[in-house]
């Protein structure tokens, strides 16, 4: 490797490098220690500060130095891992430098040619691949030793590296750690001791930052239940950002098959780089805080002042410019943002040339003005250029003009209030889309009722109104700690879905996809799939009580939505408490509102929620686990096993209380929920738990425990309600007992936020991705117990030979899809199907797995055995192996009897395995998880599955020429390079002579006249094939691919004339004859041992194709 030209000065006090080549003006030198004449205690020494320094020396042992006749100087031009490396580094230099140094006078002008060649050979090297790096020079020298120490594939990308102690036991190794796109590693080299560690992403159970008393800070990785703590880390915090950041990165990608086609810093595996990966953590974080839809990325981050005209005064925060979208947070603890949707600036004014500020217009009469704002001028362009709004030269007098058609479209607008709701995107729906609330419909306001609860209904109303005239109204009203006080209250049922709509971002999703909605329900209509079967069956089940979905009108609206939404993501569908949430959506927002906001919801609010492994779920109840630990100590303390509250708190985040609290009740929490996200369940979650702490302490068994939440929510209602009986919700629970006492669903609302309101929703997010990766690997865990259940009662291995080998299955199956973002073999995994299919692997994959386990040499990932072995085991033709077709395979292969053994070789020599299309495709795997499950054909396999005899040696079909030869050349290329190959082959050959003869034998006997003609040439052709094979027994047989083509069409010549076969029963009589043979094929396998070189060869197998 080129590296930039240093200077240094030759003083080796210790002797650390030998000469081993040199000439005028260049040197090569050895490191002391490596290669001939290494080890000893120089080598111990030298590799131990190698490992601890940071130079360059400390992983390349070789190197060229350039230095002139008359200079002490020399500078460092070159380095190597070996020696073949550096020598065609030198050689370069001999053939195309040193020719031309001897035209130059000067050594300094020798010098400066040289150092200008060596940086363009650099700037050359690194015009692809390291422009994106900070400080592409020691991110050479460090990729230069990821390569050495670990022998990854080329593929892999570095993304960062830190020096750190990695603690094994009680004593620290000082190293390095490497940090790539799919792996974790770390090296370290002290006094002869190497410690070596490579984990990848997808392995991880637990991340997280730890102390304790020997540890002041550290990070503690869990893999396979072995812990490993990294520490002495300079940028701890910076570090395990990245490794958070890296194993989010390959969890979404493996797991969740996530492309990132919007996000082109990550779209593709190999050209990760730290900067790309920060880029991406800041827009999630940008789009999670003001609710954007997940097209936007965070483009310009501006400090600035802010005037608060309401408090009147300036707040300071930051202004975050995307694609689409101006925002502002304070970051004062005022609790301040407001969102500014690109199409609804109307102008950008700088109020003069010497102020760094600029005031934005918006429609509505409102306009907000920034201060001491950096790059005020950049910015004004960037949001000009994003609205369309084209600067002019004379400004003052095009200002005037805009301000002029500004004011006629507020006069327009206040003199045609209707026209208001284009400002939000809604359009005209098509006739057959409901265009109003159902609550609307089902229960309208009386305005002429004056009881007390009418009056505080629009007491409410009232007092958001001059919220409104204070804040403003719409996609640009400010949104402060005033506006969640009026949330904790309640929200009145005539502007529930107006906020909602705000809240969620969905009032901008529908903004910017007119018509969508209507599009999405044409194209749905009359499609007929799994999800619309689901959908069908659950409708009538949603709300059943409401009136609303006692009728028809309710009942189609909510098909409708459903049906739309599991069109438009087909990875999610449908799945069960959708419907629930949606019928409450449809309570106060019209259709098309509906659909945005159960969008909003399942997209962004409750990711991985709604599929079939309710993975965000389970999440969200390890983060609430982990509040209940540290906020109700109490609690814990009684009831060790916290499982419970998972169990029973499903439903609660499942449906957001909807399903447990009367309806009255639960939208209070869907008010909340739109406002604060998942906190809000969780500040509630924890709130109803403290309520009933007593009682829950004082419980004896689960089932009381459940007996006690459920009368408490029963008990839950909303005197403040203005609904009528027949709307509400009845009481699932015992009513008489419930009466007892009553709780306020506002004041366990407010009680929540005052005793749980510090919970922030960084601590949130953050420990959603620590739960995330032990969630995962839990549900991994579980698919491979009960793969290894069913497997294990129809082989012979031990359940940890098949953790091993499942660990391999799986890994193998990764590894496919490590480097590519386009992998077939990720649309092989699905989890929603049987366990047994959720890994399989395709031919490609197979062969190198098959090859790295096989019992046999020969079985090499490109020869004809593997891809016959394949088709064999393939029982659907599918192109695709389970798991336990792969064991079957491998269990015959190393612990069946002779016979067995010989049955499976003797198959794959028939057909499907051997006579297949003569281009060798396999056919390719049909889609998955995608229209609807044949249950009866389902049923039929199982059936033949159980009723499916023994196979016997008699059902087996007879071996004719063709397949027979074959036969034989594959058992010549079983037996090479075993130690006792020469009697094997002798053996072969002795069988297939005596087989060949006996054939002779029987057609005589059945034919009693003398033979044909056509009969000579073939016995003929027999007796000479037995001579080359006799001949071969001394020699290496040819390749099965080179010849068996020949043999194809000697034997195609003899089948035209005369057909000869024969049966299993005649092979295995003639090779049981056979001792050397037998007990070869009963030799016994050190499984322990396979799995072990196996574990080790995968990685460097792909690296080294």
């Amino acid at each position: 490797m080129w590296l930039k030209p240093d200077e240094m000065l030759l003083k080796n006090a210790f002797k650390l490098w030998v000469t081993e080549e040199d000439n005028e003006y260049f040197v090569l030198q050895r490191r002391r220690g490596y290669g001939e004449g290494g080890g000893g205690l120089t080598g111990l020494l030298v590799g131990t500060l190698d490992t601890v320094l940071d130079s360059t020396s400390k992983v390349a042992p070789f190197r060229i130095l350039h230095h002139t006749p008359d200079s002490q100087v020399y500078w460092s031009i070159a380095c190597g891992v070996t020696k073949e490396e550096i020598f065609q580094h030198w050689d370069w230099l001999q053939q195309n430098i040193m020719r031309t140094l001897s035209v130059f006078d000067s050594s300094e002008d020798i010098t400066s040619f040289v150092q200008g060649k060596i940086r363009g050979l650099i700037a050359e090297e690194g015009k692809t691949s390291l422009v994106l790096e900070e400080d592409p020079e020691k991110f050479r020298e460090a990729l230069l030793r990821f390569e050495k120490w670990f022998e990854l594939p080329p593929k892999e990308k570095l993304v960062t590296y830190y020096s750190c102690s990695y603690w094994r036991g009680k004593v620290p190794c000082q190293g390095w750690l490497y940090l790539s796109t799919n792996f974790m590693c770390f090296y370290s080299y002290l006094l002869g001791a190497e410690v070596k560690l490579i984990i990848s992403w997808d392995e991880i159970w637990r991340l997280e930052k730890t102390s304790n008393v020997i540890l002041t800070e550290s990070i503690h990785v869990l893999v396979h239940g072995e812990d490993h703590y990294f520490s002495m880390l300079l940028h701890l915090s910076e570090t395990f950002v990245i490794m958070e950041q890296l194993a989010d990165y390959s969890i979404k990608r493996l797991f969740d098959k996530e492309a990132f086609q919007r996000e082109p810093a990550l779209s593709d595996p190999l050209q990760i780089t730290k900067r790309g990966l920060e880029a991406h953590a800041k827009s999630e974080q940008f789009r999670t805080f003001f609710r954007l839809p997940k097209e936007e990325n965070l483009l310009e981050v501006h400090e600035s002042f802010l005037w608060v005209p309401f408090s009147h005064y300036n707040t300071l925060g930051k202004i975050c410019l995307s694609e689409n979208y101006l925002c502002f947070a304070s970051q004062d603890g005022s609790q301040c943002h407001v969102i500014i949707p690109m199409r609804e600036v109307i102008n950008v004014e700088k109020p003069d040339s010497s102020s760094r500020a600029l005031t934005v217009c918006v429609r509505g009469k409102r306009a907000l003005r920034f201060s001491e704002v950096r790059g005020y001028q950049r910015l004004a362009n960037s949001i000009r250029s994003r609205c369309g709004i084209s600067p002019s030269p004379q400004h003052s007098a095009s200002s005037e003009v805009i301000r002029g058609e500004c004011q006629s479209l507020i006069n327009h607008f206040d003199d045609n209030p209707e026209d208001v709701t284009l400002m939000v995107g809604q359009k005209d729906s098509s006739k057959a889309v409901s265009t109003e609330a159902l609550m609307t419909v089902f229960h309208p306001q009386d305005v002429e009722n004056l009881d007390p609860k009418m009056l505080k209904e629009k007491m409410k109303e009232q007092s958001w109104n001059i919220h409104f005239s204070e804040y403003g109204r719409g996609t640009s009203m400010f949104f402060t700690r005033k506006t969640r006080d009026l949330i904790v209250r309640g929200v009145p049922e005539a502007l529930r879905g107006e906020l909602w709509m705000l809240f969620s971002g969905a009032v901008n999703d529908m903004a910017t996809h007119p018509g969508y909605y209507t599009d999405l329900v044409e194209q749905s209509l009359g499609t007929s799939t799994l999800a619309t079967d689901e959908i069908e069956r659950d409708l009538h089940r949603s709300l059943p009580e409401h009136p609303a979905f006692q009728s028809d009108t309710g009942i189609s609206a909510l098909r409708r939505v459903l049906t739309a939404y599991a069109y438009r993501n087909p990875k999610i569908g449908y799945c069960q408490a959708m419907n629930i949430l949606t019928s409450v959506l449809l309570l106060y927002a019209k259709e098309e509102e509906a659909f945005w906001l159960l969008v909003a919801v399942c997209e962004r609010m409750l990711p991985d929620y709604f599929n079939r492994r309710i993975i965000g779920a389970l999440v969200d109840q390890a983060v609430f686990e982990d509040l209940i630990r540290d906020h109700l100590p109490q609690l814990v303390d009684h009831m060790t096993d916290l499982s419970f509250f998972s169990s029973v708190s499903l439903s609660w985040f499942l449906t957001l209380f909807i399903s447990v609290l009367p309806i009255e009740s639960a939208v209070n929490v869907v008010d909340c929920f739109f406002y604060d996200g998942i906190k809000a369940i969780l500040q509630l979650g924890l709130a109803v738990l403290d309520y009933n702490m007593g009682a829950l302490i004082s419980c004896q068994d689960d089932a009381e425990a459940v007996t006690i939440l459920n009368k408490f929510f029963d008990s839950v209602t909303n005197k403040d309600s203005p609904l009528p009986s027949t709307v509400k919700q009845a009481s699932v629970g015992n009513n008489d007992k419930a009466s007892h006492f009553n709780v306020d669903i506002s004041e366990l609302i407010r009680e929540a936020y005052e005793k749980y309101g510090n919970i922030r929703s960084e601590e949130v997010e953050s420990s959603r991705k620590r739960n995330k990766l032990h969630v995962i690997q839990t549900l991994e865990d579980t698919t491979k117990q009960n793969v290894i259940r069913v497997v294990t009662q129809e082989v012979r291995f031990s359940a940890s030979h098949l953790d091993g080998l499942y660990n391999l299955f799986k890994r193998q199956h990764f590894l496919s899809c490590y480097w590519t973002m386009k992998s077939p073999a990720l649309l092989h995994h699905d989890p929603s199907l049987a366990y047994l299919d959720q890994y399989q692997l395709g031919f490609q994959q197979f062969s190198v797995l098959f090859s790295l386990l096989a019992p046999w040499a020969f079985c090499n990932a490109k020869s004809t055995l593997s891809l016959w072995v394949f088709r064999l085991i393939d029982e659907n033709q599918d192109g695709l192996v389970n798991f336990k077709e792969f064991c079957f395979a491998l269990d015959t292969l190393y612990s069946g009897s002779f016979t067995n053994k010989l049955k499976f070789l003797f198959k794959l020599h028939l057909p499907p395995a051997f006579d297949l299309p003569e281009d060798g495709v396999i056919k390719k795997s049909p889609e998955r998880g995608r229209g609807k499950v044949d249950l009866q054909a389902y049923l039929k396999q199982w059936q033949n599955e159980i009723l499916k005899k023994e196979e016997t040696i008699k059902d087996l079909p007879r071996i004719n020429q063709t397949q027979f030869i074959q036969f034989s050349k594959t058992l010549y290329n079983i037996f090479h390079g075993d130690p006792e190959e020469e009697s094997l082959y002798r053996a072969v050959a002795h069988v297939t002579s005596l087989l060949l003869r006996m054939e002779e034998v029987g057609r005589r006997l059945h034919e009693p006249s003398s033979p044909p003609e056509s009969a000579k040439p073939a016995n003929a052709a027999a007796a000479e094939e037995e001579e080359p094979t006799t001949e071969e027994a001394s020699t290496t047989p040819e390749s099965s691919d080179t010849s068996s083509s020949r043999y194809r069409r000697d034997a195609g010549t003899d089948l035209t004339e005369m057909e000869w076969s024969f049966s299993f029963e005649q092979v295995l009589a003639s090779l049981l004859n056979e001792p050397t043979i037998v007990s070869f094929f009963e030799r016994p396998v050190d499984v322990q041992t396979k799995l072990g070189q196996a574990r080790i060869a995968q990685l460097k197998l792909k690296a080294n194709k």
